[in-house]
């Protein structure tokens, strides 16, 4: 079996191994283990975590069931979620990707070092202290002189808390006015003897109709992002 730069003969290495085509393969490698990350890293480390989870609310506070989609809502989370990580991405490009990939001028665990840095400065200012605190504690870590020193293992669980955490408050303020009218219709609905009409069927109607005259997606939206702030 042939590949480049190695000959591989009944299980031995025969044959001269060019250096540069190895660390090409072991290259591709490591991007191909990175993408199938990928998920996971986008869930963990950024802003999607919030922003689907506020996206959910606002679906399930409309009494939607299955609309917009959940591929629609999944794919809207990402873009927001590359918007909001722009200036994160861009300062791991410069700093860790860019002189790794193309100028060549550092090796891989000074590019990992770097782009580490803009990742936890973006946790570290979205993560609560007490949660921060809990983790540290958890782990034994203490006498950190700064918060960058604070490893990994510690941060992103405690980022990941205080997401939900965030999402979950922001999710009860958009439940607030759509309770409020679920309330009404169906004190209506009571009042007028209408025991058989689910106050559903009127509510929701209502609900869609006020969501959309206060432009509703670019107020959730726009709000998401703005806490990111």
């Amino acid at each position: 079996m042939q590949l480049p730069g190695l000959t591989f003969n009944t299980g031995q290495v025969t044959g001269d191994a060019d250096p540069e085509q190895v660390s090409i393969l072991l290259q591709i490698l490591a991007l191909m283990t990175l993408f199938s990350l990928a998920p996971g890293l986008l869930i963990m480390v950024t802003s999607f975590t919030r922003v689907i989870v506020v996206m959910s609310f606002v679906r399930q506070a409309m009494g939607l069931q299955g609309q917009p989609p959940n591929q629609v809502l999944i794919a809207l989370a990402i873009f927001v979620t590359f918007f909001v990580m722009g200036p994160v991405f861009d300062a791991v490009w410069d700093t860790a990707l860019k002189p790794y990939v193309i100028d060549k001028t550092i090796d891989a665990e000074a590019a990992w070092n770097n782009a580490v840095v803009p990742v936890r400065d973006f946790m570290l200012r979205q993560t609560r202290d007490t949660d921060l605190g809990l983790f540290m504690r958890l782990a034994g870590v203490d006498n950190v002189a700064t918060p960058q020193e604070i490893p990994l293992r510690v941060v992103v669980p405690a980022f990941m808390i205080s997401e939900l955490k965030t999402a979950f408050q922001i999710g009860f303020m958009i439940y607030l006015p759509f309770l409020i009218v679920d309330m009404v219709v169906a004190s209506v609905v009571m009042s007028m003897g209408m025991m058989m009409l689910p106050p559903l069927v009127i509510s929701m109607p209502i609900k869609l109709i006020l969501f959309v005259l206060v432009d509703g997606w670019a107020l959730v939206v726009g709000s998401v992002v703005q806490s990111f702030r």
